[in-house]
């Protein structure tokens, strides 16, 4: 049999174990509580730290570089040049009016204008050569190779009423013009309304339109001598 000493050893054997397995398991339990903690932490604040430890890490997969695109440079179209055609200047083909300037003569528009100096006179009924202009009067220049017209041959056994172009003649008037023809004013002025603007100053050198023989000529009776008796 067992002696009161040896008892006591082994239950006091006993104890010791069984206070050293609750030390273990109150550390266990601490270090649990503490790891609990930190993960509801890391849960809470977004690292999830329990979904971590499981996931599966994602297999890498290669990315290949993005291909090149290749610009094409836009070649530059070769751009016509125009050259511009030069102006040409119409030749006036008939008389043309023209404001006289300070120092002008007649002598030096005709030179300036290249035209005839007594066509020039001519269309402007100046008589006897003279040249009297001053400045700011309006004159006509005739075109350059334009030169006295020469006077119109008419038949005079035409029609009544027969329409001829008469061109005006140095010293013309109409009233000359209509005894001429045996024609009337009224009906030549009828006519070219469109080419005489002023009746009494009818430029040299230009065409008009008129009806021959509408009147009788009058008759032009050769003056008498009265023989002394």
């Amino acid at each position: 049999m067992l002696n009161k000493n040896q008892k006591s050893n082994m239950m006091g054997g006993g104890n010791g174990k069984k206070r050293s397995l609750l030390t273990v398991l109150t550390i266990l339990a601490i270090i649990l509580v503490i790891l609990g903690i930190v993960m509801i932490v890391l849960w809470l604040s977004g690292g999830g730290f329990s979904g971590s430890l499981f996931a599966k890490k994602p297999t890498p997969t290669s990315t290949l570089p993005p291909t090149p695109v290749m610009s094409v440079t836009p070649s530059l179209i070769p751009t016509e040049t125009l050259t511009p055609e030069p102006t040409i200047t119409p030749t006036p083909s008939g008389p043309f009016e023209y404001e006289v300037e300070e120092n002008d003569s007649c002598w030096s528009i005709a030179e300036e204008f290249d035209v005839d100096f007594m066509t020039l006179l001519a269309i402007n009924n100046f008589e006897n050569g003279e040249c009297p202009i001053i400045p700011g009067q309006k004159i006509l220049v005739p075109a350059p190779g334009q030169t006295l017209p020469t006077p119109t041959n008419i038949p005079s056994d035409l029609p009544l009423g027969t329409q001829i172009t008469y061109t005006i003649q140095t010293g013309d008037t109409l009233a000359l013009i209509a005894s001429k023809f045996n024609t009337t004013i009224e009906d030549i002025l009828r006519l070219n309304t469109d080419v005489i603007e002023d009746q009494d100053n009818i430029p040299v050198g230009i065409e008009i339109t008129i009806r021959v023989n509408l009147v009788t000529p009058t008759p032009t009776f050769a003056p008498t001598s009265t023989l002394a008796s």
